[in-house]
């Protein structure tokens, strides 16, 4: 991101930054940095509010988006709010759905800004004319089939659309026509390009918020689209496609194929740590929706801390150090460094660890486990580990201040010696998002994944300290995902309904077992 000059900086500056068609995966590099430098940033509802997460602490958002039924800000207010922000000497993003140059009114604002000699910048976006179409399968262009394209308005009334449109001329002046905005009218647009040459039985589709999880895609030719329109109650915002290219969709489909197609599954990990299961998600063509309910910190409490240094400072007595979670891994090295504490002087422990995950971040440190359980928890761990166990044994155990007591009283009850220490401490997350919250109330949201009992617990504290008296039953109307016994069965004991449960308690697991569910609701 440039600095700018002296004056920009006194005055601000505005990024007119096209969003991309609404995955916001989209979005280009350049339109990332935006994001991530501004002071404001002004969105509308044709940009994804999944770009918002990326915004600096105590960044402002103002929402101008305009609805079919109602304009919250109008356009020419829209344009001095940008000239007044700037002023104030702000930096400020304006995201703008798609690419700001198409159909977006960018030079207006842009003028405007010029005018009061306000510096802005114009960042070109993935336009919905080519992305949506691709997400339905269709390519826009076609050697055999199209090899020029035209892109019009079509949410005008009848007759601006017969002054803005040379029907005569654009009917047949491209192999491709694309609509943007123009599901209302699509009875008017399919007589005007039949009345001007095109044959009744040219393809069609229209493709409603494509790219996104609500994606929805309905084909049929210019003669009986308007039909099947009314029929589904087809709503707008949609891409509209005439021409031979539709025909691709019936082999090109990819996007509405993935197992995970049009879910939105919410994710309550910590936000550290949710990225692998989003990632994981989007792969499978669903939607995460990061609601941390869940933040780790360093130990803090100062008799938990002086045992933690005690215990650590006797790197020498230990027999085994078992590992229970990968959070259990990262806070353990990063008190070993912080107190100075040489790994090499654990030289008489073997390491146990529950789960690949756990395994897999030793190995990043250059340590190999000895004992990785077959079963993915506490109890799994003790069994794998029954033959090597001794009676007077210690055994270290560096885990979190919420960890279950199963463990520690397995192996007192075999004879060992366990030293628990807290090396971090698992609190509620502060920053929540409003308008993931509601998405749960409106029904929005498909699967709720649980990744530890706290997360059960702290979603309901969350949910009822942002005003939902009955969390429960609101969770009732979606999929709750545990990733084993542990969290089901306390998902369980506060009234919630577990309907989806791995085999395995790891991410993948989670994962497999959710795209299952749905693949199964789909055949019922």
């Amino acid at each position: 991101m440039d600095k700018g000059n002296a004056r920009a900086k006194e005055t601000g500056k505005v990024y007119l930054v096209g969003a991309g068609p609404g995955d916001p995966k989209l979005i280009t590099v350049r339109g990332m940095e935006c994001i991530k430098a501004c002071d404001v940033v002004v969105y509308d509802r044709l940009a994804s509010p999944r770009l918002l997460k990326f915004l600096k602490p105590g960044a402002e958002k103002v929402y101008v988006g305009k609805l079919p039924d109602r304009h919250t800000m109008k356009q020419e207010e829209i344009n001095q709010l940008l000239v007044d922000l700037s002023l104030e000497g702000k930096i400020v993003t304006r995201l703008k759905g798609g690419d700001p140059t198409i159909f977006g009114r960018v030079g207006e604002e842009a003028e405007l800004l010029q005018r009061n000699g306000v510096e802005f910048e114009i960042v070109p976006g993935i336009t919905s004319a080519i992305a949506v179409p691709a997400y339905a399968g269709i390519p826009i262009t076609h050697r055999d089939l199209a090899s020029s394209l035209s892109i019009i308005t079509g949410h005008e009334s009848p007759d601006k659309l017969d002054q803005s449109i040379h029907w005569d001329k654009v009917t047949n002046a491209t192999g491709t026509l694309v609509f943007l905005m123009g599901v209302a009218k699509i009875g008017y647009i399919a007589e005007q390009l039949m009345k001007h040459g095109k044959a009744p039985d040219t393809p069609v589709a229209l493709i409603r918020w494509g790219t996104r999880v609500e994606q929805r895609t309905i084909t049929g030719t210019l003669e009986t689209i308007e039909a099947i329109v009314k029929a589904a109650d087809f709503q707008p915002p949609a891409v509209i496609v005439v021409g031979e290219v539709v025909r691709q969709r019936e082999k090109l489909q990819w996007y509405e194929r993935k197992p995970l197609f049009g879910t939105r599954v919410l994710v309550t990990r910590a936000r550290t740590q949710s990225s692998e299961l989003a990632d994981r998600i989007e792969e499978l063509g669903g939607e995460p929706c990061e609601f941390p309910v869940i933040e780790t910190r360093e130990s803090s409490e100062t008799a938990a801390v002086s045992h933690l240094e005690e215990s650590l400072r006797e790197a020498e007595r230990y027999d085994w150090i078992m590992f229970t979670s990968v959070n259990g891994v990262d806070y353990f090295f990063n008190w070993l460094a912080k107190l100075r504490i040489d790994i090499r002087r654990f030289h008489n422990a073997r390491i146990a660890a529950v789960g690949p995950k756990t395994a897999a971040a030793l190995e990043q440190r250059g340590l190999i486990v000895d004992v990785l359980p077959v079963k993915f928890q506490a109890e799994g761990l003790l069994d794998s580990l029954a033959e090597a166990l001794e009676a007077g044994q210690t055994v270290l155990l560096p885990r979190g201040d919420l960890a279950r007591e199963v463990l520690p009283r397995q192996l007192m009850a075999k004879g060992l010696i366990p030293v628990e220490i807290d090396v971090y401490e698992t609190v509620i997350a502060e920053d929540q998002d409003e308008e993931t919250l509601e998405l749960l109330k409106q029904g929005k949201v498909d699967v709720v994944t649980f990744a530890s009992s706290s997360t059960v617990t702290n979603l309901l504290a969350v949910m009822r300290r942002m005003g939902v008296d009955q969390p429960e039953e609101l969770l009732q109307q979606v999929d709750i995902a545990c990733i084993g016994p542990v969290t089901a069965a306390t998902a369980a004991e506060a009234g919630l309904k577990v309907t989806i449960q791995p085999n395995d308690a790891t991410i993948d697991g989670l994962v497999e077992a959710i795209s299952v569910s749905r693949a199964e609701r789909k055949v019922n």
